[in-house]
């Protein structure tokens, strides 16, 4: 006799990635592809960025600023893409977000709005003075997300 499998609960069914298309989340990103796919969740796999500073374009021509910030949502566009295409082909539904702004208010705030289960991000793993310093993107998501958030140290 064939031995019956148990019906398992899926603990997620949104799950946010956050990259920042450094080495430090590939780790993040790959884990998040195996949970998503475990769970049957849908990936949404986001990057937040700075606009460019308005006064920094000021100086030139307000159409500057708008082609300047339009060049970088094209280029982020590209990346994250590609990072769906990836997710889609191990069988995961994916979609890409882009974030504009400080990058942990704008992770915990598509968190919110997207009604996400879990956040999943990378850490850089920095030590001592220079993470006292610099603060970590992921300490801050960690203390205001709507839901769990998962840390994947890169090696």
């Amino acid at each position: 006799m064939g031995e019956k499998k148990e019906d398992v609960m899926e603990l997620f069914h949104r799950i946010l990635v956050a990259t920042d298309f450094s080495e430090a989340s590939t780790p993040a990103f790959q884990e998040a592809i195996l949970i998503a796919k475990e769970n049957g969740a849908e990936l949404l796999i986001a990057n937040a960025y700075h606009p460019p500073n308005v006064l920094e374009a000021d100086s030139v021509a307000f159409g500057v600023y708008e082609e300047w910030d339009r060049n970088l949502r094209v280029e982020i566009e590209g990346k994250l893409n590609a990072l769906v295409e990836e997710a889609r082909k191990a069988g995961v539904a994916a979609r890409p977000l882009i974030l504009p702004g400080a990058p942990h208010e704008a992770i915990t705030g598509a968190a919110k709005e997207n009604d996400a289960d879990l956040v999943i991000m990378g850490t850089h793993g920095r030590k001592g003075v220079s993470r006292l310093f610099l603060g970590s993107v992921a300490s801050r998501v960690i203390a205001t997300a709507p839901c769990p958030v998962m840390t994947i140290h890169a090696v």
